[in-house]
C-alpha cells in the first residue's frame, strides 16, 4: 500500500488490487446505511467507491469514502471514526439541539459519520472573510455569537477554526452564512470553562475582531438570549430522547472526577445555580445546563418585549 498527500490532512490511501475489493464492497454497503433502512441496500448497486483517504491530524485517524453515483457522476463522503463516548454524546446532541440534523451509525469501537458540507473555518477567515461586505461580516459576527452561545450550553469543547465549518446559502437578494461544528471529540471532556467558549481559542480571535467591530453590547446580549431561548425549545421538543440520552450520560464516565470538579466550580462562578455545584459527574453537570435554560430562557421577557 501507499499514500499520496492532498491538500489537506488526508492523504490517498491505495491498496494492492485484491485486498481493495473486498474493502470497496463492504463500504458501498455503509453508505445507504447511513442515509435511508438497510433493507434498501439491494437497490444501491449503482453506488461505486471512488477513493479512500486517511487522515494524519487528530486523534480519531479518521478514513475519508468518496462513494460516487456511477449513473450520474454525484459524488459525496463519509468518514470512518474510532468511536468514543465523547464523540458519541456529541453527535446525539448536535442532532437534537443545533439547527442541523446528522446521519452517525456506532457500532461497538467503529463510528460511521456522514459529510458536513462546508467551508473549513480557517481557510474561511483567511481567503473568504477579508471579502465579505459590511452587511455579511455583520451576520457572521451575529453568527459566531450564537455559535459561541450554543456550544457553551451543551460543554462542546475545542471549537477552533479548523473545528468548524462555515455554510454559505443564495437566498434571493444575498448571501446567509451559519456555522456549524463538524468535530464532536471534546464533548463534555475538559475542565476548564474557557474550552466550551469558541471565543478564547487564539485561531477564532479574526471572529472576536468582527464581534467587537460589527456589534454593540445590547445586540450580543440579545444574540445570546435569542439562542438560548431556541436551545430552550428544541430542548422541549427533543425531552423524551434527551431525558434517554441524560440517563446513559449520568452513568457514564465522560472525565475524570478532577474534570468535573474544576469545570463545575467554574461554572458555579458564572451561574450561582446549586444544580451544577451538586453535579458529580458531566452528565449531572449537562442536565443542569439544560435545566437552567429551559427554567430561565423558554419564555424570556426579551423576546416578549420585541
Amino acid at each position: 500500500m501507499n499514500f499520496t498527500r492532498d491538500r489537506s490532512y488526508f492523504e490517498s490511501f491505495y491498496q494492492f488490487h485484491n485486498a481493495l475489493y473486498d474493502i470497496w464492497t463492504k463500504e458501498q454497503y455503509i453508505y445507504p446505511d447511513t442515509q435511508i433502512h438497510a433493507t434498501l441496500q439491494a437497490n444501491f448497486g449503482f453506488l461505486n467507491v471512488d477513493a479512500i483517504d486517511y487522515c494524519t491530524f487528530g486523534n480519531s485517524k479518521p478514513f475519508r469514502i468518496k462513494i460516487r453515483n456511477i449513473l450520474n457522476d454525484n459524488f459525496t463522503y463519509f468518514y470512518v471514526k474510532k468511536a468514543d463516548a465523547s464523540r458519541a454524546y456529541g453527535l446525539e446532541v448536535e442532532h437534537m439541539l443545533s439547527p442541523y440534523n446528522l446521519n452517525f451509525l456506532v457500532c461497538e469501537n467503529t463510528l460511521i459519520e456522514e459529510h458536513i458540507v462546508g467551508i473549513p473555518g480557517d481557510e474561511f477567515i483567511k481567503d473568504h472573510l477579508p471579502k465579505c461586505s459590511k452587511s455579511e461580516k455583520s451576520q457572521i459576527a451575529k453568527e459566531f455569537v450564537k455559535f459561541n452561545e450554543r456550544c457553551m450550553i451543551r460543554l462542546l469543547g475545542d471549537m477552533r477554526a479548523y473545528n468548524y465549518v462555515i455554510v454559505p446559502t443564495h437566498d434571493f437578494d444575498q448571501v446567509v452564512y451559519k456555522i456549524r461544528a463538524i468535530d464532536f471529540d471534546q464533548q463534555s471532556y475538559e475542565a476548564k470553562l474557557k474550552v466550551y467558549r469558541p471565543q478564547f481559542f487564539k485561531e477564532n480571535f479574526p471572529m472576536v475582531e468582527l464581534v467587537r467591530n460589527h456589534l454593540d453590547k445590547n445586540a450580543v446580549d440579545q444574540y445570546k438570549i435569542e439562542e438560548r431561548s431556541i436551545v430552550a425549545k428544541r430542548i422541549l421538543s427533543t425531552e423524551g430522547r434527551l431525558t434517554q440520552l441524560l440517563k446513559c450520560m449520568l452513568k457514564d464516565e465522560l472525565s475524570s472526577p478532577e474534570n468535573v470538579s474544576q469545570l463545575k466550580s467554574e461554572i458555579y462562578t458564572y451561574i450561582p445555580d446549586k444544580n451544577f455545584k451538586n453535579s458529580y459527574n458531566m452528565g449531572g453537570i449537562m442536565r443542569a445546563a439544560f435545566e437552567f435554560v429551559k427554567r430561565n430562557y423558554e419564555h424570556h421577557e426579551m423576546l416578549r418585549s420585541s
